[in-house]
C-alpha cells in the first residue's frame, strides 16, 4: 500500500465534511449563536487541519494500485464516521460516544436511523448538520473527492470504476469519468427540485433544505419528531413519494429523459419492475390497513400504504404513521421491498431491484430447465441475453447479503437485543432503510438498543452502502498488511 496517497486523498474526503462543518457553523451564527456553535467551531478546526495535512507535508503521487483505491474507499468513510460523530459528542446531551458514532455512521451512510427521541431538541445548526451528512453520503464520500481530481489523472479513473459498481454504470453509456457529473447533475438537480417543491408547499426554507438533502440522498433524517407526518399535508407527502421514488431511480435514466427529451428511457425493464413492485405491494398494504381497521377511509389507507411502501423500497424511511400498530401481513412486505429497494445508479441501499430481477429470471429460466432438460434457454433482460457467467455474481451478492443477515440477527441475540428488533433492526441496516418494525419502526428509535447490538447495526450500515465487497476487501488488505510487518518483526 502507498501510505503517502491513501492519505492525500482521505485528506479530500475530510475536507469536504469541514466544508459542511462550516456551514453549519454559519447556521448557528444566524440563528443567535446557538447551543451547538463552540461544539462546531472546535470540530471544523480539528477536521480541517487533519484533512489539510496531507497536502502540507505528503507529496502528490499520481500512480495507485487496486489496493489503494480499496483503502482509499474504506478509509474515506470510516474517517467520515469518525470525525463526523465530533459536533454530537461535544453538544452533549443524549449523544454518548455509541450514540454519536450510531447517528454519525446512519447519516452518511444514509441509512436513517436514530437514536434521539426528542429530534426537536436540538439546536438548528445541528439539525442542519445531519441532514448534511445524509447529503454527503448520498452523493458519496469518494463521489465528493472524485470531482475535485482533474479529469485526465489516472487516480479519478481507477477510483471512479471502484466506487461505481458495474450493475449502476450498465445504463450510463458514459466512461467513468463523465458517470461521475453525471451523477452529481441529477443529485443536484434532485435537491434543488425538492427544495423548491417543499419550500412552495408551504415548509420554512430551513425545514425545506434539511428534507430535501434527506430524500435526494434517499437518507430520512427529519427537523421533526413526527418526520413528515409533522406538517400534516397530503401535498408535502406526494413530493416526497414522488422525491423518494425519482432518487430511488438509476440516475442515468433520468439523465438521458433530459438530454434526449424523450421518455423512451422509462421502458427500462428494471425500472418497469421496480415501479411494479411498488405498486402492487402498495395496494396490498393498503387494503390490509382498510380492512384491518387501521386506517379509518380509502384515502388514508392508500396514501399511508402508498407513502410507506415508497419509504421502505427507497431506503429513505420518512414516515407519515407509526407501523408499529399495523397487522403482520404489511409489516412482512415492508421488509421485503427494503430488501429489494430501487435500482442500482441511484442512491438506495438493500439488494437492488436490478439483481432481483435477475434472480427472478434464473428462477424461471431453472423451472423451464427442469422441466424440459433438452432445451436452451438464456436469461434475457431488457432485450439482452445474459450468461452465467454475468448473472452468477449478482446471484452470490444476494446470497453473501442474506447469509450477513443472518450472521448480524445471530450476534444481535446474544449482545441482548430482543428476537423481533435483531431480525428487522439487522435487516433495516444492513438495507440501509433505518426505521424497522415495532418499537424500531417509522414512529420509534434505537436508543433503547444495548449499545453492542448499535455497533453491529452500524457496521450493517456500512457493508450495505459499501456494497459488502470493497469492505472486505479493505479489511483484508489491512489484515495481510499487519501480518507482513509480524513476520518481519519476528524476523
Amino acid at each position: 500500500m502507498n501510505l503517502k496517497v491513501i492519505s492525500r486523498n482521505v485528506g479530500f474526503a475530510l475536507l469536504v465534511s469541514a466544508l459542511f462543518m462550516f456551514l453549519s457553523i454559519l447556521v448557528s451564527l444566524k440563528n443567535g449563536n446557538d447551543s451547538a456553535l463552540a461544539a462546531f467551531l472546535i470540530s471544523f478546526i480539528i477536521t480541517f487541519i487533519t484533512g489539510a495535512f496531507p497536502f502540507i507535508f505528503v507529496r502528490k503521487n499520481e500512480v495507485i494500485t487496486l489496493k489503494d483505491g480499496y483503502m482509499i474507499i474504506f478509509l474515506s468513510w470510516v474517517l467520515s464516521f469518525i470525525f463526523g460523530m465530533l459536533p454530537y459528542l461535544l453538544w452533549g446531551g443524549p449523544f454518548t460516544v455509541i450514540n454519536a458514532w450510531f447517528e454519525s455512521v446512519s447519516g452518511f451512510t444514509t441509512t436513517g436511523s436514530s437514536i434521539l427521541e426528542n429530534i426537536e431538541a436540538l439546536p438548528d445548526s445541528l439539525l442542519f448538520w445531519r441532514s448534511s451528512t445524509h447529503f454527503i453520503g448520498g452523493l458519496g464520500v469518494v463521489v465528493f473527492l472524485l470531482l475535485i481530481i482533474p479529469s485526465s489523472s489516472p487516480v479519478k479513473l481507477r477510483l471512479a470504476n471502484m466506487e461505481l459498481s458495474a450493475l449502476s454504470k450498465d445504463s450510463y453509456m458514459a466512461r467513468a469519468n463523465k458517470t461521475v457529473y453525471i451523477f452529481t447533475y441529477v443529485y443536484l438537480g434532485l435537491a434543488l427540485s425538492a427544495f423548491l417543491a417543499y419550500w412552495i408547499a408551504g415548509m420554512s426554507p430551513f425545514d425545506a433544505i434539511n428534507h430535501a438533502f434527506s430524500v435526494c440522498a434517499t437518507g430520512g433524517f427529519s427537523t421533526k419528531n413526527l418526520s413528515i407526518a409533522a406538517f400534516n399535508s397530503p401535498a408535502i407527502n406526494i413530493i416526497t413519494i414522488f422525491f423518494m421514488i425519482a432518487g430511488s431511480v438509476h440516475f442515468g435514466i433520468i439523465f438521458m429523459i433530459f438530454a434526449t427529451r424523450s421518455l423512451k428511457p422509462l421502458k427500462n425493464k428494471v425500472l418497469s419492475f421496480y415501479l411494479c413492485t411498488i405498486a402492487i405491494v402498495a395496494v396490498i398494504v393498503a387494503l390490509s390497513l382498510k380492512l384491518e381497521g387501521v386506517e379509518k377511509t380509502w384515502g388514508d389507507a392508500f396514501m399511508s400504504g402508498a407513502f410507506q411502501v415508497s419509504a421502505y423500497a427507497s431506503t429513505t424511511g420518512f414516515a407519515i404513521t407509526d407501523n408499529s400498530l399495523w397487522p403482520l401481513l404489511p409489516c412482512v412486505l415492508l421488509m421485503y421491498v427494503g430488501i429489494q429497494c430501487g435500482m442500482a445508479g441511484s442512491t438506495t441501499g438493500g439488494i437492488k431491484s436490478d439483481r432481483m430481477l435477475y434472480l427472478f429470471k434464473a428462477i424461471t429460466r431453472q423451472r423451464k430447465r427442469t422441466v424440459n432438460p433438452s432445451s436452451v434457454t438464456k436469461i434475457k433482460v431488457g432485450g439482452k441475453f445474459f450468461s452465467d457467467e454475468e448473472v452468477f455474481p449478482h446471484i452470490l451478492y444476494i446470497t453473501v447479503f442474506l447469509v450477513f443477515i443472518v450472521l448480524s440477527m445471530v450476534l444481535c441475540l446474544m449482545f441482548g437485543a430482543d428476537n423481533h428488533n435483531a431480525m428487522s433492526g439487522t435487516i433495516a441496516s444492513l438495507a440501509n432503510v433505518g426505521p424497522a418494525l415495532g418499537e424500531i419502526g417509522s414512529a420509534g428509535n434505537y436508543n433503547g438498543e444495548p449499545s453492542m447490538v448499535k455497533f453491529i447495526y452500524t457496521l450493517d450500515m456500512l457493508l450495505g452502502r459499501l456494497e459488502i465487497y470493497p469492505v472486505i476487501a479493505a479489511i483484508s488488505i489491512m489484515f495481510h498488511r499487519n501480518k507482513k510487518l509480524v513476520h518481519k518483526a519476528d524476523d
